[in-house]
Formats: C-alpha cells, structure tokens, sequence
C-alpha cells in the first residue's frame, strides 16, 4: 500500500486524517512534537500493526531543517499530507506563535521533500478559509478562485494560513520540484474531539464554542458567531485522503464547506437534542446574528472531484456534545 507521512498528527485535525487513512489501508507515519504524543496515539489504535503506524518527532517545525530527517524513509513515503500549521488564539508574539510555523513549517516540508524524499508524488496542505476570504470587500459567492488579498503586515494577527499557502503556491512554481500540491481550504471546523488526545483545555479553537455551551458559559448570551460557514472535520479529513487518491487533484485548491450556520443555530440544536442540557443555554427567543445577505458559498469542486458528501449541522453538534460529554465536560 501507498505510504504517507501525516504532519502535525497530534492536532484536532491530523487525527480524523489518520483515522481515515487506516481505514482505506494507508501504511502512515505522524509526525509529533513529543515521544509522550506518539505513544499516546500507538496505544489508542492497539491494533494497528507498526508496520501500517508509527510516528517520528519534530519539536519544532519551524526550525531550519525540521522535516529533513522526517521525510526519509525505507520503504519510502509516496504522499506527505501537511496540517501541522497552528490556529488558536493565545497569541504572545504573531511571528513566532503563528507566522514562522505556518509559513517555515510549510516551506521547510517542501524543501525537504525535495532534498531528501524524491518518491514522493503528492503534497496536500491543510489551508484555511483565511485564504479565500475578503473582509474588507466580501465576495457575492466565494469559491475556490478567490484569494484573500491581506498583506504580510496585515496578516500579522489572523492570516497565518494563507500566507503559508501562497509560501507552497510559490516553492512550486519556483522550485518545480518532483511532487505537485494540493490545499483544503476550511472554514470553521466543528466536530467530534478524539478522546486520546483532547483535554477540555486543548479543545480546538472552532469546537470552544460547543464547549462553553455545553458547560453553561453562554446562559446569558452567545458570543458573536464570527465565520459564518462550518465543516464537519471528518469531511475535511477525508478530503485529505481523496486529494491524493484523485489523479486530477493535484495542482488544486479546495473549498470544503458544509454550509452556513450561526451559534444560535447550534444552541438550538443542543438544546433539543440534549433537554438536560437546556438550562445551561440562552432562551430560545435569543437573536440569531447571522446577517440576511451573507455572502455565498461554492463547494461544487470539492464534490464534483473528491466524491464529499457533507454532513449536516445537526449530526456534527450532536457528535461533536456527545465527544465533549465523554471526555468529561
């Protein structure tokens, strides 16, 4: 079988892809910034033999060379899927907590592949919504053809993602090297935890929200919705895998979106299918601040040519309330 190294394979995330790579019989290696990571997650896929799981540290993806070492391989790798691009917002220093992981990170993998990793064929990054999206002159409907036009000084604070991605669009073009790229482009990301990496203060900066509301943190009110589109993260994993399983993949960007949604949506949506839950959430009769002409959206490329068939709303919070239940919310 194909063999894939999966960056960053201890983030929310890495671990659905990995996930779903073993289900279509990848043999995969994650790489993790700690041994303690990589054997939590040996031990949470007891039966997986070594030979289709393993893991190889990096401490720090930012750093000169970080990836040289993790690229080799006997047998050799054939795919490198890279999420390891950080997205919080305990932000101290924007160059060093955001800017130099995405953007070295996502460059220093390139380089490496190129170097030392000459059977790889395809690289797909994780990229983000930040990438397409205008906020100073919105788009009627945003597809896979717009690009956000912020510049470096800009993006200082929010768009870490799509300067990362221009950084790979541009190593290609330049370096023409043996691999060609594709990138999934999310908007926000909600869905199920994975119980072995998760503690309730590691949740995913999308799924906080679920979280507050499950805990009573919005009685009084939700929080502004902010992005106003959403996918399920099992669909954003599996598009990673169908990008290098597609032959027509490479050399293109995806939008995978589910559709619109609005955090009064999803306090509705807990508040009916979870009723012992419903004092710990605002009234129903809370206003929803999802605008009337909110900009549109086109995922037509992502089904058309990776098969996805997405998830609703309802069944992602209901999973997602379920995760967070069972990890002890």
């Amino acid at each position: 079988m194909p063999r894939v190294l999966l960056t960053g394979g201890s983030g929310f995330i890495a671990a659905h892809v990995l996930d779903t790579l073993l289900e279509r019989g990848f043999d995969t290696v994650v790489t993790v910034r700690s041994e303690e990571k990589g054997q939590r997650i040996l031990e949470a896929h007891p039966n997986t033999p070594k030979e289709k799981l393993s893991y190889v540290v990096v401490k720090d993806v930012a750093q000169e060379g970080a990836f040289d070492e993790a690229v080799k391989s006997s047998p050799p790798f054939d795919y490198v899927l890279h999420t390891a691009s950080p997205f919080h917002h305990n932000v101290q220093d924007p160059v060093k907590d955001f800017l130099d992981p995405a953007v070295k990170g996502t460059t220093g993998i390139l380089k490496a592949i190129k170097a030392y990793a000459p059977t790889v064929k395809r690289v797909v990054i994780t990229s983000s919504f930040a990438a397409i999206v205008n906020p100073k002159e919105h788009a009627a409907v945003y597809s896979e053809k717009h690009w956000n036009p912020v510049t470096w000084e800009e993006g200082m604070e929010s768009s870490q993602t799509y300067r990362a991605s221009k950084s790979a669009w541009e190593f290609v073009e330049k370096e023409k090297p043996n691999f060609d790229i594709a990138t999934v482009n999310p908007p926000l990301v909600l869905g199920p935890v994975v119980h072995y990496l998760n503690s309730l203060d590691a949740i995913n900066t999308s799924n906080n929200r679920v979280s507050d509301m499950v805990r009573g943190k919005c009685k009084e009110g939700l929080p502004p919705t902010g992005t106003f589109l959403w996918v399920d993260v099992r669909d954003i994993a599996l598009a990673h895998v169908r990008a290098i399983e597609v032959p027509e993949a490479g050399g293109q960007r995806f939008f995978v979106v589910a559709g619109e949604f609005s955090n009064k949506e999803i306090a509705d949506i807990v508040r009916d299918s979870f009723p012992e839950l419903a004092d710990k959430l605002p009234s129903k009769d809370f206003p929803s601040d999802k605008p009337a002409d909110l900009y549109g959206h086109d995922n037509s490329k992502s089904i058309r040519m990776l098969g996805l068939q997405y998830r609703s709303l309802k069944e992602s919070i209901v999973d997602t309330v379920k995760s967070l239940l069972a990890v002890g919310v």
